[in-house]
């Protein structure tokens, strides 16, 4: 068999390969980019007090794209100290278009990160507890100790470097009233159906005022589709929150938050889940919910996950339930939550 010529038809061969294969790495290349997602930077200039899908969209983005924005805090102020709405009341950030996002789907909202971004803070002053004896009721604060026009507020200092947060006025000559930041947001939800527009301070099936401590950095909250695009809201950042919310606030401040949002196609839920790493979590929320209400509701979106997610079998689910869920109060205000540990559960 003759050799082939060095500049025959076999070197030529080669060359289309070695060129063909150039293309397909360049191509995974590309598609690799296109499924890390693009980042988006957007700090609003107007903030609203509904759920509404009436609102004009802030950003469109699409499944997997990263967004990195600011929220301010519940009475309107921002980061540096200027006030961006009218009123007070959990101005929220939004809404966010999320592309390919149609009614019945899930969104799985992420969040990346969050970070205090300025040094101080406030909260109510007073536990909701019913009516209160003389010895058990606690001081009004001073007025003005906040803001101009507010006598309810009490003045935290945060420690940014330290990540602490500190009851600036009174002093306790018992406590130190001193504790580590844990930052979190207390609103999160979608418009829902029609022309409803619900404002940010109840929490029902869209999500809204839920103040659920766990939905922080590296949560992810479920929350259902009504609308095209699913017109996603966020604020009501807390440097730190209880649980409940007994005082009726966290120490509300503004943030720096950082999220994504995944798609969940056809995947209609009845009230919003949150997601850590270590648990499953089926929050009851409804608007003026009692909280028997409120835990059926979450212990019955529990069982539903775990029959459809994780194939248990529905008595299983009934057991498993019985012996090991927690349940917790999200806010006096009525929203609960039931939550199962993520290690006693099979593959997905």
């Amino acid at each position: 068999m003759a050799a082939a010529h060095p500049g025959g038809a076999g070197a030529k061969s080669k060359a289309r390969y070695a060129g063909g294969m150039f293309r397909i790495a360049g191509w995974l290349l590309l598609l690799a980019a296109g499924a890390a997602g693009e980042t988006h930077r957007v700090v609003a200039a107007t903030y609203h007090h509904t759920f509404s899908r009436a609102h004009p969209v802030l950003l469109r983005v699409r499944p997997g794209d990263r967004v990195i924005t600011k929220t301010v805090d519940s009475a309107g102020f921002d980061f540096q100290g200027v006030r961006r709405t009218k009123t007070h009341g959990n101005p929220l950030t939004g809404p966010f278009f999320i592309e390919g996002a149609e009614p019945g789907d899930a969104l799985l909202v992420r969040i990346e990160r969050i970070r205090l971004n300025r040094a101080s803070g406030y909260s109510g002053y007073q536990v909701s507890a019913g009516a209160l004896p003389p010895e058990l009721a606690a001081d009004k604060p001073r007025p003005d100790a906040v803001y101009a026009g507010y006598d309810y507020l009490r003045p935290w200092e945060i420690d940014l470097a330290r990540q602490t947060v500190r009851l600036r006025e009174p002093r306790s000559g018992r406590l130190a009233l001193e504790f580590p930041a844990a930052p979190m947001l207390g609103c999160i939800g979608v418009a829902p159906e029609g022309d409803y527009a619900p404002r940010s301070g109840p929490a029902g099936y869209w999500g809204g005022n839920l103040d659920y401590r766990q939905i922080r950095e590296g949560a992810t909250v479920w929350l259902p589709v009504f609308h095209p695009g699913g017109l996603l809201f966020l604020g009501d950042g807390h440097a730190l929150q209880g649980d409940g919310e007994a005082v009726g606030s966290g120490v509300e401040t503004s943030l720096d938050v950082e999220f994504s949002v995944e798609l969940k196609k056809g995947y209609r839920l009845i009230t919003p889940r949150v997601e850590t790493a270590e648990w499953i979590v089926s929050v009851g929320a409804q608007e003026k919910g009692e909280f028997r209400e409120t835990l059926e509701l979450a212990t019955r979106d529990l069982l539903r996950w775990l029959v459809a997610d994780y194939r248990i079998e529905p008595w299983a689910a009934h057991v498993l339930l019985g012996m090991q869920a927690r349940y917790e109060v999200a806010s006096l205000a009525g929203v609960t939550a039931a939550g199962l540990a993520k290690r006693l559960l099979p593959a997905r």
